[in-house]
């Protein structure tokens, strides 16, 4: 599967977006960087869907640039937004580029919080990140703000493990470098720190 993160030249803040070129032309959260219609473009000019993680500003802020540019036939969320068109839910597939995925709720960082597995893939949104300046080799999202839970963020990345292929060795985060090797090992040395409850920023 051919995957492209294009917010990599990003000098503001935004989520990583990924772009996936073969199959199904996907864009996997659409970021807050103005930049990005542009470096899609540079990819391909047919892209036909959009799956949203969770609805953060950093993950949504540029969709409507991004449907404006290319409309997309879809745009999959989990909770209802005006610009989603198929809502997904827990345990639904998808089929991004050349693979199937399975969707899995992992709410904790924010309510409508998915993740997107495959026999081969993880992309995680911010359930569970590589590093990201907190953590390196297993970080977590954080739980510090109104609306949010480390206890259930806890449960969602239980979940996770519990529906993660043994094969899954590339993983895709929300923030943070891309993965390859064991992401099991990553998502479980994320959770012993979850596990933990201790704050992930010292000014939590």
């Amino acid at each position: 599967m051919d995957v492209h993160h294009v917010t990599a030249e990003a000098e503001t803040f935004t989520c990583n977006a990924f772009l996936v070129t073969d199959g199904q032309t996907t864009l996997v959260d659409a970021g807050a960087w103005p930049g990005i219609v542009d470096a899609i473009s540079a990819r391909t000019d047919d892209l036909e869907a959009v799956v949203l993680t969770h609805q953060h500003g950093d993950h949504v802020a540029e969709l409507e640039s991004v449907l404006e540019a290319f409309d997309p036939e879809v745009v999959y969320g989990y909770a209802p937004h005006p610009l989603v068109t198929e809502r997904i839910d827990d345990g639904d597939t998808l089929e991004i580029g050349t693979e199937t995925f399975e969707v899995v709720y992992t709410p904790g960082h924010a309510d409508d919080h998915v993740s997107l597995v495959s026999a081969t893939t993880l992309f995680s949104g911010d359930v569970v990140v590589h590093d990201d300046g907190a953590f390196d080799y297993g970080s977590f999202g954080r739980t510090d703000r109104p609306g949010q839970s480390r206890e259930t963020l806890i449960e969602s990345i239980e979940r996770l493990l519990e529906r993660l292929p043994d094969g899954v060795t590339r993983l895709y985060a929300g923030h943070g470098q891309v993965f390859e090797g064991d992401v099991r090992d990553v998502l479980e040395t994320a959770l012993e720190r979850a596990e933990k409850r201790e704050p992930k920023y010292p000014d939590e």
